[in-house]
């Protein structure tokens, strides 16, 4: 299936039905009184997370959703019946955007995490509610209200715990297809992946990370070159970034180190976030360089990129040091996971402590029993 991660929809929320003005009939009543329904309310459209779909192609079709209105009220106390809702089932990951003011109307991030996109419009009120000691047949009743109409724009980010970045054919989809279990496109030219790719790496039985792989980027993708720079937002959620870099000497006009330094000049055009995110080098194809020469290579590649984080040396076609590195991907994945409920405990703690320093004797707090 084609992966289609942006698309444009319109919602429509239904009419309120409208209230009646109406009279009791009888037979031996003749005073019987108001008896006006209401209307009915018009159907909401919603938003569902759902975690069985993974594109936003069904939307790049079908890009109206209207909702229907509901029924009026009638006479004999009888009110309108209420109009359906639409459920609008979407990825885990999409960002819903209001195109006319840019507000995110919603983030869903939580299978069956449910959203409201176009509230429907209330029932107008029959003539029973405008009934009073002085008034004993009103003949006043209140049209429905009008259902919200958005038009919005749906950007899905695929959620990730590991993000791959890296040069075309620096070896990402060969290195994710050695460690999960997706099994991308893999050929001998540039641009193989059009895609991004998600895989289930398993450490032990019980335990595993989800991967990301996107198309390769090249210089200038900020501006819109090559195929990355549209993807490049599946990587805003990812806690860890792998920045792979084809380390073969096929061609002598080729710097490594350049392109490793002009892919970090794309991120910052991008979004300076992403530099700031725990970034390991990963430097592949090892397999190739003679095994006398490695050291000097990998030693000069880290001097001249000043790097100072982590550096991991592999080839992901053989899987030599892959195994080790994955642990290691875990390791700080459950640090970090450590560190975030450490935090939130202690946000919890100190909002604890705040609740009990509140004098119940103090005027300006009011007990209410």
């Amino acid at each position: 299936m084609k992966f289609i991660d942006e698309a444009r929809i319109e919602v429509i929320a239904g009419d309120g039905g409208n209230g009646v003005a109406s009279f009791n009939r009888e037979k031996f009543r003749p005073f019987g009184g108001p008896d006006g329904g209401d209307g009915g309310k018009g159907g909401s459209v919603w938003a569902v997370a759902d975690r069985n779909i993974n594109t936003l192609i069904d939307y790049r079709f079908s890009k109206r959703h209207e909702a229907r209105r509901g029924e009026n009220g009638r006479g004999s106390d009888c009110y309108g019946k209420g109009a359906d809702d639409i459920l609008l089932r979407m990825p885990v990951g999409t960002v819903i955007t209001d195109r006319n003011t840019d507000e995110i109307v919603a983030d869903l991030t939580e299978h069956g995490q449910v959203e409201l996109l176009a509230k429907g419009g209330d029932g107008g009120w029959g003539n029973i509610h405008f009934k009073s000691s002085t008034n004993r047949a009103p003949r006043k009743k209140t049209d429905g209200q009008t259902g919200e109409r958005r038009e919005l724009h749906l950007e899905l980010k695929v959620l990730a715990d590991v993000g791959l970045l890296g040069m075309p054919n620096a070896g990402k989809s060969t290195f994710i297809t050695a460690v999960s279990n997706a099994r991308p496109k893999i050929a001998d030219y540039p641009f193989t992946t059009l895609h991004p790719n998600l895989g289930v790496v398993r450490v032990g039985s019980e335990k595993s990370f989800v991967i990301a792989d996107i198309p390769g980027l090249i210089e200038g993708a900020a501006e819109g070159a090559g195929l990355g720079h549209q993807f490049l937002r599946h990587l805003q959620r990812t806690g860890l970034l792998l920045h792979i870099v084809d380390f073969s000497p096929f061609e002598d006009t080729v710097d490594p180190v350049k392109e490793a330094q002009a892919l970090i000049k794309e991120l910052e055009k991008y979004d300076p976030e992403l530099v700031n995110k725990p970034r390991w080098l990963v430097l592949n194809k090892l397999d190739i360089v003679p095994e006398e020469e490695r050291k000097k290579r990998v030693a000069s590649f880290v001097r001249r990129m000043k790097w100072k984080g982590p550096v991991f040396e592999i080839s992901a076609l053989n899987r030599d040091g892959c195994e080790s590195l994955i642990v290691e991907i875990f390791r700080h994945i459950e640090q970090r996971k450590q560190a975030e409920l450490r935090a939130q405990e202690t946000r919890v703690t100190e909002a604890a402590r705040a609740i009990e320093s509140i004098d119940a004797d103090d005027p300006r707090f009011k007990v209410i029993e």
